[in-house]
């Protein structure tokens, strides 16, 4: 980002490389259908590209990235005035495309859990479980403390595992609320 900032215009294409998958990840399993994921992330790295000057040097990326995503995605869904929609096809799940039946159950029952989840939660959660950001960084990017997204992350692991064992899924490789992580 640094490079980008400074003025060198391949370190964008950098950027995007990294950023621009893990991005349409977020937006498809915060329930957006493939092309409203993609127009989400070409107008988070056109905001990126507005607002360069704006990033403090020294600061990660993660957490900036995520902030715009999340801005964005907020008011294309209030704009829409809609809830989170899903494709018929799911197939471009992870779980999905395995050969194990068993995973693709486990991967609808998830995400339809997700689905269930208020937005503050599925997002403290698809920060923190999917896309590995810590408790301090999911504050930053939410614009919370990182006591209240705590709190967050375990009222939804909580609502996320009493699905999953409500619809007879065996519950084991979600993390839990504060694992030693600050």
């Amino acid at each position: 980002m640094a490079a980008y900032v400074a003025g060198n215009r391949p370190a964008f294409l950098s950027l995007f490389e990294r950023w621009a998958p893990r991005l349409r990840q977020l937006f498809v399993r915060g329930g957006l259908r493939g092309e409203d994921a993609d127009d989400l992330v070409q107008q988070t790295f056109f905001q990126l590209h507005r607002a360069r000057n704006d990033f403090r040097a020294g600061s990660t990326v993660r957490p900036w990235i995520y902030t715009i995503a999340l801005n964005l995605r907020r008011q294309f869904m209030r704009r829409a005035g809609r809830k989170p929609e899903h494709e018929l096809d799911e197939t471009s799940a992870p779980a999905a495309q395995t050969a194990d039946p068993d995973a693709a159950i486990d991967s609808h029952h998830v995400r339809a859990a997700l689905r269930s989840l208020p937005d503050a939660q599925r997002e403290v959660i698809m920060l923190h479980w999917f896309q590995g950001l810590s408790f301090r960084e999911v504050a930053e990017v939410v614009g919370a403390t990182p006591t209240a997204v705590k709190v967050r992350a375990h009222r939804g692991y909580a609502k996320l595992r009493a699905y999953l064992e409500a619809a007879g899924v065996t519950v084991g490789g979600a993390p839990s609320y504060g694992q030693g992580e600050e």
